[in-house]
Parts: C-alpha cells; structure tokens; sequence
C-alpha cells in the first residue's frame, strides 16, 4: 500500500472516530436534561429560601436551560399561590391548613400533593454567655406566652424565676411573624395552642431572631436549627421526666426532638398527569443524594432513605437519582 492512500484511510477513520465521540457527547448532553428549558417560579418560606437557592444552583449545572425564581415571603403565602395559579410549587415549612387545602380543591377540583423533602427542628436560643441548659414546654409556655395553657402557674417575665443569678431583670422575648410556619409550630407545641405576650419582637425570618438575642444578654428567641450562630447558644428541651434532649440530627430524625417538624413541597399536579420537565428535573434533583447532600449542608436534617425512594416511587422518578 502507497503512503498517500494509507495516510487517506487513517485520516477517514480519525474522522468516523470523531464523529463517533461527536454523537456520543451530544447523546450524553440529552441524558443529561441540558435541552430542557424553562422558568420554575416558587413562593412560599423564608426558611427554606437558602435550601430552594441551592437546589436552584445546582439544577442549574445539571440543566443549564432551567432558572429557577423564589419569592420567600413565608409560608403562609405559598397557598394563595398554589390556588391562584401562579406557580405550582409551594415550598412550606408546616403544612397546609384544612381550609387552604380546601381553598385549593374549590379551586382546581383536586388536592394539592403534598412531598416532603427536608427535615428541621426549631430551637430556642440565648446569649452564647446565659448559664441556662434547657427549659420545658411548661417554661417556654410561660415565658412566650400571654395565654400559659400547658399549665404554668404563673407567667415568666424575668430572668430570677428561671433560678438564675444572671442575666439580671426582664426577658427580652424575640421570635419569628405571622406568615412564617416558623411561629405556626411554636405556637402550636411549646405554647400548646395559646397566644403570644404581647412583649415579644416579631421578626421576618430566623436570621433576624439570632442576630438580636446574641446582640442582647438578657434576650430568648425561637429560630430555625439551620440558622444558629457562634453568638448563641441553644437550648435543650426538658422532656416531662426531665430529660434534656439537644436538637441533635439523629433526634430530629427519629422525631424525639419535641420542636422537629417536616419542611414540604407542595404541587398543583392533576391526577394521572405527569409533571412538566422542568419541574420534574427539579424533584428529581431534591429527592437525589445529591439533593439531600444539600439540605446536610445547609444545616437540616435529610430524609430517611426509606422516605425518599418511597416519594421518587411514587412520582414515577427512575431510581438512579
């Protein structure tokens, strides 16, 4: 064989080989979801409005064509939302009332589904220096509340009738605002359903509540597990036999931390229909280890792994995520 001829023939397979590798690569950009394009509006909570920022990002890297848009104006907003059509993804962090589900199903016929997609706890916090360990429901009833129907004898307004030599003089209550799901669990658990003192500083989210109480030695407030700081320090929960137990993550896991709740997604989805592709990248994204990896990073707590292949299952997500 000639040298020009054999140099034609290797030139003619370099170029099969690349065209090859060619196809290969635009094959693996399908795979990948990078012609997926579309815009995710969401509203809801302000506390998952760092974990919906990161699973935004990274949806982003694996589908470059998705944006996703958030409106953190608290939970209670995320409803209105879902019903008005405006989006259909509704991140909260307690769930849905009995009549916002009802305003959803007047609405579009059918219920709201509901996915839970992260877990959390709240804690209470003090001035990193407050010699205090914990206090119980009864105690937090009296402190936070105007209403005391857990029990207490009386209402807590200082810091000598927790047995304590300092902080000195009044308690400075802090806490979260009424759209927040944040004070939905707390007024429900530790103030068994009861109202506030009057008292306390209501703030838009948790950041807010530990910037104050550990600018302020004599503060308390109720926040997010996700949003403690080297400033505070967070308090126990004395159970009714007197056992302290710390919002550690297996403890929240299990739900033997008494303030651990669910943080949830909820979807406006028909039944029988299946989701549009931008919003079932994202799902996909969030119920993944690599979604989960990022609410442990972020500071909450991931979902068991029972749960999670339970709700990939169920929105009919391959099992590779």
């Amino acid at each position: 064989m000639s040298i020009v001829p054999f140099r034609r023939l290797m030139l003619w397979l370099l170029l099969i080989a690349c065209g090859v590798a060619m196809t290969q690569a635009q094959a693996d950009d399908r795979d990948r979801g990078e012609a997926i394009v579309g815009t995710l509006g969401t509203m809801g909570s302000d506390t998952m409005a760092g974990l919906m920022l990161r699973w935004g990002e990274a949806l982003a890297r694996r589908h470059p064509g998705i944006r996703l848009q958030l409106q953190a104006s608290g939970s209670a907003s995320a409803p209105p939302a879902l019903v008005a059509g405006t989006t259909r993804l509704g991140p909260m962090s307690r769930p849905m009332s009995d009549a916002e589900r009802r305003a959803f199903v007047e609405r579009h016929g059918y219920p709201p589904r509901e996915l839970t997609v992260a877990r959390d706890a709240l804690v209470v916090v003090v001035h990193r220096h407050n010699p205090l360990a914990g206090l119980g429901r009864r105690e937090l009833d009296a402190v936070f509340s105007d209403t005391r129907r857990c029990g207490a004898p009386a209402a807590i307004r200082d810091w000598q009738a927790l047995g304590l030599d300092w902080p000195e003089g009044r308690i400075r209550l802090h806490g979260r605002n009424a759209a927040s799901g944040t004070q939905a669990l707390f007024r429900r658990v530790a103030l068994c359903g009861g109202l506030f003192h009057p008292a306390i500083n209501e703030h838009p989210g948790s950041a807010a509540v530990v910037a104050a109480v550990a600018e302020d030695p004599r503060a308390i407030g109720y926040a997010g597990l996700n949003h403690l700081t080297p400033g505070v320090k967070a308090l126990a929960h004395r159970t009714d036999d007197g056992t302290l137990r710390a919002p550690d993550p297996e403890a929240v896991r299990r739900g033997e931390y008494a303030l651990s709740r669910d943080l949830y997604l909820y979807l406006n989805l028909p039944p029988g229909e299946t989701l549009p592709a931008p919003e079932r990248a994202f799902l996909d994204l969030v119920l993944s280890p690599a979604g989960q990896a990022i609410v442990e990073e972020l500071g909450f707590v991931a979902l068991p792994e029972a749960q999670r292949r339970r709700q990939r299952r169920a929105l009919t997500l391959d099992e590779g995520g």
